[in-house]
């Protein structure tokens, strides 16, 4: 059974950084690119960012550019988001998400691009 687990959110302060890591189980990631959206209540899911599946590119949401950066570990089925210089209006629940396609050579923005997807990890940014 395909798992993703996000892990590392948490209440911070703005300004601060916190790091959230996003576990697989049950299939490897090595060969798929992966994402992180995230969602408030009320509104509709938002991309953040991608890692195409060899690490090679990345790609961001311009409200988070700068801030926020993923990385990713094929050895261990991982891929991190970074955040620092935290906002309030990051304040959402994040997830992590796999690529349907394997091996796609760039990264889509689109929800509908990804198969698997973790439950979340909260953050919580205190002005």
């Amino acid at each position: 059974q395909v798992q993703l687990v996000e892990s590392g959110g948490g209440l911070a302060q703005a300004g601060g950084s916190l790091r959230l890591i996003c576990t697989a189980s049950g299939v490897s990631i090595s060969q798929f690119g992966m994402a992180w959206f995230r969602q408030v209540p009320g509104k509709e899911r938002e991309f953040v960012g991608g890692i195409k599946w060899d690490g090679g590119a990345t790609k961001y949401a311009d409200s988070v550019n700068g801030r926020f950066s993923i990385s990713r570990d094929n050895a261990r089925d991982t891929v991190t988001l970074q955040i620092n210089n935290l906002k309030p209006d990051d304040t959402a629940n994040y997830s992590c998400a796999r690529d349907r396609q394997r091996r796609r050579s760039w990264i889509s923005s689109e929800s509908a691009s990804y198969l698997y997807w973790g439950q979340g990890t909260q953050v919580t940014v205190s002005s």
